[in-house]
């Protein structure tokens, strides 16, 4: 695996999501390239709706590929604001694009210091390649 496949700007999860900051008290989340890699073919993507509550360390979606079907962890608790509903045509785009185009959700936390403490509790890019390399 190469550094540039562990984008820097990301914090990552020992369940292989990713989280991007993207305002205040939102996030972006999806899977890592690592985590598409083992997977294989994304044939399809299950995710919830928005409103719905994810809960820390809980299971809020399912990936399907060829291969098998794996739960996606919630990285934090907090809101679902948006879904990635090109996959329910596209799941190929978490393959092709996992820190791109292949999102999963967008989530919305309480405050400022909440979403700090739920980002406390991820690796930074280093981190992660320990976990995977290792």
């Amino acid at each position: 695996m190469t550094a540039s496949a562990t984008p820097e700007d990301l914090r990552y999860t020992p369940e292989h999501e990713w989280v991007r900051r993207t305002g205040a008290t939102t996030v972006r989340i999806g899977i890592t390239d690592y985590a598409q890699s083992q997977l294989g073919d994304v044939v399809f993507v299950q995710l919830p709706d928005t409103g719905t509550e994810i809960v820390a360390g809980e299971s809020f979606g399912e990936v399907e590929s060829t291969k098998s079907v794996s739960d996606v962890f919630a990285p934090l608790t907090a809101k679902v604001v948006a879904v990635n509903t090109e996959l329910d045509t596209n799941p190929e785009l978490v393959n092709s694009s996992p820190y791109g185009e292949g999102w999963l959700v967008d989530v919305e936390v309480g405050s400022e210091s909440e979403l700090e403490e739920a980002l406390a509790q991820t690796v930074d890019a280093d981190g992660y390649r320990g976990i995977t390399e290792g």
